[in-house]
């Protein structure tokens, strides 16, 4: 887009513009180089892994047409002009909604986030989860878990909330006598929460947000109860952990929990503001720039943490660091988005989806449980290989169709791509918010991601409810009251038997007792609490018959 123009190219933006679909020479080369420049930048910030994931699509655009023409993936081929034309020139490239997103809605969060963390906010948040539960004898794990959701109602990053709760609950954990291994994976597995937590979701909610056309409000309203039954899981694997393995209280040297919220709530004005600003109808810019100023403002009244020009320049440099990963992921997912707009991926893997479930049977509800449960197969191994905003956008273009195509509304295909991409992060092997957990605990790596997995294992059939049933929008606040309520109740009840199945009680009944509340029909229903009782009067017989102690100490190898 030189302002003169030159050999056939530049001219302007508008000239530029006029040669849409018929790009010079030039064009093709500062496409390119732009292209390698987001690669690299990749390469940076996230490893090889998406730069790869993105050169196998440049290389299915560009030899697709080789392939056997009888192939469902097959394609007519693209010579390469014509893929950096929609790279660099077209709505689903680099300059596509994510990048959009990130430019407009993210920057402003994370900004947000850091500046109400210099103010004292963190620190505020472990000291009150602290002061909470300070006379529990699960105090230890307790405080991990509800640390974890107040810092992520900032954060919306399940890596870095992971290293903030870890640094500071980790001495408290180790006192408590759990091994390095086990309060990684707790730690893990509370940080992770952060990107499912309200108001600051992680970037992926910002795309939803654009995809469907939807207020910001709306997808946190969608995004509240699966949250909700997120944090029970692992508070209730949490206590199951401490009946279990003998975990010793732990003292916590915290004040009183009223008198802290006293003097330092203040910090959770600014988020409060957010959700009100964004329900008088304020667009969620508007809404973050003067949650941002209030924060800043009410730093004054810590003495300690006051934003003064010096400290506000450090929280503006630590926001825009802090979303320049997010930044160049969503211009590179560009290339994954064009190709699979320009040749007919999405349609096509779609088809194939429902058409390996439709081969197993015809009856309509199960080709829809089969595809869920194969789309969300698919999203968890992409998950291992690359971001949650590149899984989500990934996923979105290639397996929501397939959802949609099933009759699955837009908000319920779009928050279980958007569950399962985030839920990457607690899968092994590669699972981020694990190795940050190790790093900060010293304990074993693959040990470390298989307790996190246990922790956050009833999360990962919420989604699945949500889809497979109709009265599962409920659980996205979709619906009349009754829905809602009936909906949460059910799940919450799924939730706590799969817990406890995790946590070694009756698994079998446990695990059958779980998925046959989650179908969240009537009958279904019906016979999972049925199981659940049955499950409950065998765990008071076992642990009659082991002892109050009933297993392993915390201390020792699991």
């Amino acid at each position: 887009m030189l302002p003169i123009a030159l050999a056939g190219g530049g001219g302007g933006y508008d000239a530029f513009l006029d040669r849409q679909g018929l790009l010079v020479g030039l064009d093709v080369a500062m496409g390119t180089v732009l292209l390698l420049l987001l690669l690299e930048g990749c390469r940076r910030t996230t490893g090889w892994i998406l730069p790869a994931v993105c050169l196998v699509f440049l290389g299915y655009g560009y030899y697709g047409g080789l392939l056997p023409q009888t192939w469902a993936v097959a394609h007519a081929g693209l010579d390469f002009g014509q893929l950096v034309d929609a790279f660099y020139n077209s709505d689903s490239g680099f300059y596509g909604t994510p990048l959009d997103v990130a430019a407009t809605y993210i920057v402003l969060f994370t900004i947000y986030g850091a500046v109400l963390d210099l103010s004292g906010a963190g620190r505020f948040f472990v000291n009150l989860s602290a002061a909470a539960f300070r006379r529990s004898r699960t105090a230890a794990g307790r405080t991990a878990v509800a640390s974890g959701f107040l810092l992520g109602t900032v954060s919306g990053s399940g890596a870095a909330t992971t290293v903030s709760i870890g640094a500071v609950t980790w001495p408290i954990l180790r006192r408590a006598g759990y091994p390095p291994e086990r309060a990684g994976g707790m730690l893990a597995a509370a940080g992770v929460g952060a990107i499912l937590s309200p108001p600051t979701l992680g970037a992926a909610a910002f795309i939803i947000a654009e995809y469907l056309g939807v207020s910001y409000l709306q997808v946190l309203g969608w995004a509240m109860v699966p949250t909700i039954l997120y944090y029970l899981g692992i508070v209730l694997s949490v206590e199951i952990d401490a009946r279990r393995s003998g975990v010793r209280p732990a003292t916590l040297a915290a004040g009183s929990a009223w008198r802290l919220l006293a003097r330092s709530g203040y910090h959770f004005a600014s988020l409060f503001a957010i959700v009100g600003l964004l329900a008088v109808g304020l667009s969620a810019t508007r809404a973050v720039v003067l949650a941002t100023l209030l924060a800043v403002a009410l730093s004054f009244l810590d003495r300690a943490h006051r934003l003064t020009p010096a400290r506000l320049v450090a929280a503006l440099s630590t926001g825009v660091r802090g979303v320049l990963a997010v930044t160049v992921v969503c211009a590179a997912a560009g290339v994954i988005t064009a190709t699979t707009t320009k040749t007919g991926l999405g349609p096509q893997a779609a088809a194939l989806l429902v058409g390996a479930a439709s081969a197993v049977s015809s009856e309509p509800a199960v080709v829809l449980a089969l595809t869920a449960l194969l789309a969300a197969v698919a999203l968890s191994l992409l998950g291992l290989a690359v971001p949650v905003t590149a899984s989500f956008v990934i996923g979105w273009v290639i397996i929501g169709p397939a959802l949609l195509d099933l009759g699955v509304g837009a908000p319920a295909a779009a928050m279980f791509v958007f569950y399962f991409a985030v839920l990457s992060e607690v899968s092994p092997p590669t699972a981020l918010a694990a190795v940050a957990a190790a790093a900060v605990t010293g304990g074993r790596l693959v040990p470390t991601m298989w307790h996190t997995l246990r922790y956050a294992l009833p999360a990962y059939l919420i989604p699945l409810a949500f889809v497979v049933t109709p009265t599962g929008l409920g659980l996205l606040g979709i619906g009349g009251p009754r829905q809602i309520l009936v909906a949460t109740v059910v799940t919450a009840l799924g939730v706590a038997v799969l817990a406890v199945a995790a946590g070694g009680w009756l698994p079998g009944v446990g695990v059958a007792a779980g998925l046959t509340l989650l179908w969240l029909q009537p009958v279904p229903a019906a016979i999972g609490a049925v199981l659940a009782g049955v499950m409950t009067v065998g765990v008071f017989v076992r642990r009659g018959s082991t002892g109050p102690s009933g297993g392993t100490r915390a201390g020792s190898p699991a």
